[in-house]
């Protein structure tokens, strides 16, 4: 088993163990990645050995090499990592320290492997790996780890299980990563925060305002930063990013793949909430050649709900975000690409191929496309409301949200599932939520089930045929009123946040005039005017819209799911069918 440790730290070394251990032990790790139940002693999830067995398997993939002590073999912003299977001796795996000083957190010995998240993605490697003794190791690359996951199912359910377990050790201790340096309630800082939380990568969040050198060890380095425009990310070399965008950071930290401009497609996949995600993890286990083109993070709308509890087989509820994490990794497991931070911009149809052009100018060939963008809650007619985004008004309630207005007044605006599911979460950390509803009751829009808690709970007020009037506050939001419609009265309450799940806006704008739309913006398929006889077919031969971008869908999580998957055989029949009626066309980068 390998050691855990903190040179010359020892009382945090203590709380660091213990930590661990709570997680393995209890097996709730608090991080979304996963959070399944399980029993006994479980370091070995995150650090298994091989059996001999597995280890003979595995060297068909690899090539054994000896190397001499302290050499590196593999490095912190590294991309592409391989694996390394050790036969004999140690390796030390070494990350820095909230304060950036080098720190070995793990050694493995024979029959240990190296990797995390980075072995199945494209994002940069999080830990600096060396050699401890002269050791005898398998050195297998990505090609061939790619093979392992499609060819050997229980090592690669063990590599996995591994990868997955040793990044919630990273996120749950934010060790490695990066630095957010921002004013806690900024409207940045949180896009940067939730980004990073969504897209599991660990980080660590300085408000500058608030911290001391001799209360936080980031502090001091903070301090150095005064002239710096915020928000910003810091690396651990000591290098800075001023104002990022988020598509940079995604850039930066490999979080999102690098496109091959020569590459063809068997079928992009625009958006990835439950819809994409279930098409990209389908698709590319079946064999075909997958490319998820998302906005921000996956999960779509359904990742910002904290609690989904009538999902089929998570008796005791699933996070949207834990559901969407699992199901890119399950994607990436069998191949599929993301392109994370990405908009499509524009879709144009060439002979039987389709051209996505994205908002930074690449172009993406595809034989087919999966319609997936989903839609988004819709606005309130305020005064100031936009002012408010981002830094009061936010439209997720996941454990970001809520650890933000910690003991203060919430206001949740809206009578769906979502807001049910906001409320009921939000009610376990704020002082007490206002959920406004504009008709007389929840019946018609709500499950029985989350109605039933609202009305049982007393750290929640149902507030009846009201509107929101009002949003007031300095830098961030402080006050929000309403107005009861049917009694004239008004009320202004302090708040620490305004949640908006109301309606719902398809994302369905960058189709333009290709693709058919219905009088709200949603896709039409499966009409007399489209190109097939399929459920989830456009008017655009080879092009696809499922879950709620689709006009007449079911705004269901396992609808999407089930739609996403179905549509495979959809795409499979039209690509048998037309995959060599043409050569492929030339495209290059949109200009500038």
């Amino acid at each position: 088993m390998p050691t855990l440790y903190r040179p010359g730290v020892k009382e945090t070394t203590l709380v660091i163990r213990s930590s661990l251990s709570e997680i393995f032990m209890r097996g709730k790790p608090t991080d979304p990645i996963l959070q399944t139940a399980s029993t006994g002693s479980r370091p070995e999830l995150a650090f298994p050995r091989l059996t001999d067995d597995m280890i003979l398997r595995l060297r068909k993939y690899g090539v054994e090499e000896t190397l001499p002590p302290e050499t590196r073999i593999f490095s912190v912003g590294q991309r592409d990592a391989e694996m390394f299977v050790v036969l004999d001796g140690e390796i030390r795996v070494v990350v820095s320290n909230s304060a950036g000083t080098p720190e070995t957190v793990a050694t493995q010995g024979p029959g240990e492997f190296t990797g995390e998240l980075n072995l199945f993605t494209p994002r940069h490697t999080l830990a600096d790996g060396f050699t401890a003794s002269e050791c005898r190791l398998i050195r297998v690359s990505r090609d061939e780890i790619r093979r392992i996951m499609s060819s050997e199912g229980d090592i690669a359910n063990l590599i996995m299980q591994a990868a997955i377990w040793r990044r919630i050790y990273l996120i749950d201790h934010s060790i490695s990563g990066v630095t957010i340096l921002g004013h806690g309630h900024d409207a940045g800082t949180i896009e940067l925060r939730r980004f990073l939380t969504r897209n599991s990568y660990p980080h660590r969040v300085i408000d500058p305002s608030e911290e001391k050198a001799d209360e936080h060890p980031d502090a001091t380095r903070a301090e150095s930063y005064a002239g710096v425009a915020l928000p910003a990310i810091l690396f651990g070399n000591g290098r800075i990013l001023e104002r990022p965008s988020i598509a940079q950071v995604a850039d930066e930290l490999g979080i999102t793949v690098s496109l091959d401009p020569n590459a063809v497609y068997d079928v992009a996949v625009v958006g990835a909430g439950p819809a994409g995600l279930a098409t990209a993890v389908y698709g590319a286990s079946e064999g075909l050649s997958v490319l998820v083109v998302e906005s921000v993070a996956p999960g779509g709308q359904a990742g910002s709900s904290s609690r989904i509890e009538n999902y089929l087989g998570f008796p005791t509820g699933v996070s949207g975000l834990e559901l969407a994490t699992r199901a890119q990794l399950q994607a990436q497991k069998f191949g599929a690409l993301m392109a994370i931070s990405r908009d499509v911009v524009a879709l144009e149809h060439v002979d039987d191929f389709h051209c996505l052009t994205l908002s930074d100018g690449h172009r993406v060939l595809s034989r087919s496309v999966v319609i997936a963008s989903g839609a988004r809650y819709s606005k309130l007619a305020v005064e100031n409301y936009d002012r408010f985004e981002g830094c009061g008004i936010h439209y997720a309630a996941t454990g970001m949200e809520a650890t933000l207005c910690r003991n203060e007044e919430v206001v949740v605006v809206g009578g769906g599932n979502s807001a049910g599911q906001a409320a009921i979460f939000l009610s376990c950390t704020a002082r007490h939520v206002h959920m406004l509803i504009r008709g007389d009751s929840l019946s018609a829009t709500m499950s029985n089930y989350l109605i039933e808690r609202i009305e049982n709970s007393k750290r929640i007020t149902l507030h009846r045929n009201c509107e929101i009037d009002r949003v007031e506050g300095d830098t961030a939001l402080e006050r929000v009123g309403w107005m009861n419609k049917k009694s004239g009265g008004r009320e202004i309450r302090e708040v620490g946040a305004l949640f908006v799940m109301i309606g719902a806006q398809p994302c369905s704008a960058w189709v333009g005039s290709v693709v058919a739309l219905d009088s709200k913006g949603f896709i039409l398929t499966g009409t007399e005017n489209c190109f097939e006889n399929s459920r989830y077919a456009t008017n655009v031969a080879g092009v696809y819209a499922v879950g709620d971008v689709r006009a007449n869908s079911i705004k269901r999580v396992a609808s999407a799911v089930g739609e996403g998957s179905v549509v495979v055989s959809d795409i499979h029949r039209y690509l048998a069918e037309h995959r060599d009626a043409h050569p492929p066309p030339t495209v290059s980068a949109a200009p500038a």
